[in-house]
């Protein structure tokens, strides 16, 4: 796949900053110096070994000069003070699960995988804290919480293989976005390096803090282009005493929309409420395994709630109750075991897609809730107009939506058509009052849109906050904010 914008836009940095001078290619003292702060394979050079860095989940592609994997804040310090000097582009990368091209090098320079700095420091019960580096996968963190009987709740679709560090530097949201928040609402403190090497540290252990700006919320989201984070603390609650799942079928799209806001109204805030409409449905089905909904449905809605047994047993009753006016066409009630089933319906989506068509543009975008309904309506429509199959599932009780756009990659005019529904379900969005971006960020795929959303006053101050922190623009350059 081509890169969505030519190099030389995207290496300006910005719309508003103006053009960086970059050194144009790595000289061979800059792969000595690398090479002598790397030393073995933490110091990556020859073209075959750095092709796995090259792209992201996002399928866009750019080559980077170097692939470096810092083991200590030490080394980090050193490469960015030396990477300021020279004017080298420097992108921090974990896992790659990103799907909007924030990890793809887009100017040259040098990745650093900090995959290696996955230690966790301290999992305190008293403090309700853990203290980590940001390598540690997000699924890592949680077990080892579990075992003290506490819980980190941030939990997106790539939690089992996604990083702690490269949740927080997207703020990525995730199933039980709804009840429990995004990442940025469990970071208290971290650690991070700026280009000239200089440390950040902000916030700590304390579970309350007003002194001066929030520093930290500022980095949370900042996808790269301030620091490189190598520790963080996050906030930590007890574990939920049981949860359970209920998956409800529903014969038309507009009942399974409004079932979110009748389990609201009443008093119920479930865990996750996950939405997927008909098409969504006939791909999982085409997998050939049973799933636990009725044939006849053409949407559902899955909740999980948690909590103690009582709270949990009643909190179904009060949910299934609430759905009832609607007349779903059938309701499958989960614990333990059975509640893992009912929940591989969700996470089997994004492969059986390609049951669908061979190809996607898969995006997400999110409006209030009362515009969900318009929202996906709308993109189905969208599709429509374009002939092609339009997929819209996702986190309904938050309003964000993830809109795969199905077509065929070898044919030409089916990729340009998808690209032009994509324009438009953007506009879509913004026309009812949401965002481009609920969780994945703005990076390659989305950057053009970025002024369209933000005003040129919100553009030039958060141009001025980057300068700041990065006054040569080395960090992660290219990518929308």
């Amino acid at each position: 796949m081509q890169l969505v914008q030519p190099i030389d836009t995207l290496c300006s940095g910005s719309y508003f900053l103006p053009m960086t001078t970059y050194a144009e290619s790595l000289t061979r003292a800059h792969e000595r110096f690398l090479s002598g702060l790397f030393p073995g394979d933490d110091c990556l050079l020859a073209p075959e070994a750095l092709v796995p860095f090259s792209a992201d989940a996002s399928q866009e592609r750019a080559m980077p000069w170097a692939v470096v994997r810092p083991e200590t804040r030490e080394q980090v310090e050193e490469l960015l003070r030396w990477a300021d000097t020279e004017r080298l582009p420097v992108y921090g990368r974990a896992r790659g699960t990103g799907r909007v091209g924030n990890a793809v090098p887009t100017c040259g320079g040098v990745v650093v995988s900090m995959l290696k700095m996955d230690a966790i420091i301290d999992i305190d019960e008293n403090d309700f804290v853990a203290v980590t580096q940001p390598g540690i996968i997000t699924a890592a963190l949680q077990a080892k919480c579990a075992e003290k009987n506490l819980f980190y709740p941030p939990d997106p679709a790539s939690v089992r293989i996604s990083s702690v560090g490269g949740n927080i530097a997207t703020c990525a949201g995730g199933l039980k976005a709804v009840k429990y928040g995004v990442t940025r609402d469990w970071v208290l403190g971290l650690e991070a390096v700026l280009p000239g090497g200089d440390v950040l540290r902000a916030g700590g252990r304390s579970h309350k803090d007003v002194v001066g700006l929030d520093l930290i919320r500022l980095f949370v989201g900042s996808n790269g282009k301030l620091g490189l984070m190598t520790e963080v603390t996050v906030k930590l609650i007890p574990m939920p005493e049981t949860s359970a799942s209920v998956l409800v079928g529903f014969g038309d799209l507009r009942s399974s929309l409004q079932g979110a806001g009748a389990v609201f109204r009443a008093g119920v805030l479930p865990a996750a409420c996950e939405f997927m409409d008909k098409v969504t449905l006939e791909a999982v089905r085409r997998g050939g395994e049973a799933i636990p909904i009725a044939p006849s449905a053409e949407a559902a809605l899955l909740f999980r709630v948690d909590g103690t047994e009582q709270g949990v047993a009643a909190e179904v009753r009060q949910l299934t109750s609430a759905l009832s006016p609607l007349r779903p066409v059938s309701v499958e009630i989960g614990r333990g075991a059975d509640e893992e089933r009912i929940w591989d319906v969700r996470r089997g989506i994004s492969p059986a897609a390609f049951r669908i068509r061979p190809n996607k543009v898969s995006e997400d975008i999110s409006v209030p809730r009362s515009m969900v309904p318009d929202a996906v309506e709308g993109a189905h429509a969208i599709g429509k107009k374009h002939g092609l199959t339009v997929l819209c599932f996702g986190h309904l009780g938050d309003g964000n939506i993830h809109v795969n756009i199905m077509h065929d990659g070898d044919v030409e005019a089916d990729v340009l058509a998808a690209h032009r529904a994509k324009d438009d379900i953007f506009r879509l969005a913004m026309t009812l009052g949401g965002t481009i971006s609920g969780e994945h960020g703005t990076g390659l795929t989305k950057a053009s849109f970025v002024p369209e959303q933000l005003s040129p006053l919100q553009m030039n101050l958060m141009d001025s906050i980057k300068k700041v922190f990065d006054p040569h623009n080395i960090m992660n350059p290219g990518k929308g904010w």
